[in-house]
């Protein structure tokens, strides 16, 4: 099951900010647990671990789903740190975050989920479909859908809309340009070490 419905704070203060999965900040900075105020030197095994669980909480997915996204990574020409993270940042429930669309992933995922989504005039259901370049994201032609993101897009969760993407606010529409550069990655994460993580697998 690819959603997380616990405590999101206590994830926070374990792996650090995920703009993806919460917009609240915790003033404990001591990682969860009656162990947390004890500071050990983390093994190679729990580093490689840890950063592999700021991609599973920060997007959302499944370990099965971010496993078959490192498979589809390496057969692609290019760094596979980079890859994986341009195949996660180009999934439309992050899309649609990062448009500003939605405060935070698991809320763009419930706007795909409910068919107020549309891409190229058709409506889409399925957060995990790919955006490519060229591509043109609307909202659904309904009273309901363009409150609801209306809401959002004044105060979205990251400031700045990345570079690949081109936000239209007066008519709600956004047009996908190219794939994000790795510096437009809003998530402090060492892919290298996800890669050897899963390179084992």
């Amino acid at each position: 099951m690819s959603r997380y419905r616990g405590p999101r704070l206590r994830i926070v203060r374990r792996l650090g900010e995920l703009p993806g999965l919460t917009r609240k900040n915790t003033k404990n900075e001591k990682p969860p647990g009656e162990h947390g105020t004890k500071l050990r030197k983390p093994s190679e095994y729990a580093k490689r671990l840890q950063e592999k669980q700021k991609l599973r909480y920060n997007y959302g997915v499944s370990e099965k789903q971010l496993l078959r996204y490192v498979k589809m990574s390496k057969r692609v020409k290019g760094a596979t740190g980079e890859v994986l993270l341009q195949m996660l940042e180009m999934r439309l429930d992050n899309t649609i975050f990062r448009l500003g669309m939605a405060p935070t992933i698991p809320a763009a995922r419930q706007l795909v989920n409910h068919g107020h989504i549309c891409v190229n005039g058709s409506t889409v259901s399925i957060c995990s479909f790919q955006v490519k370049p060229g591509d043109i994201i609307t909202v659904a032609q309904n009273q309901k859908s363009k409150k609801l993101v209306e809401a959002h897009i004044e105060s979205p969760g990251l400031a700045n809309v990345p570079g690949h993407l081109e936000l239209d606010k007066k008519n709600i529409s956004a047009k996908v340009n190219g794939i994000i550069s790795r510096d437009w990655v809003a998530l402090n994460l060492e892919e290298l070490l996800v890669v050897e993580y899963y390179s084992r697998k």
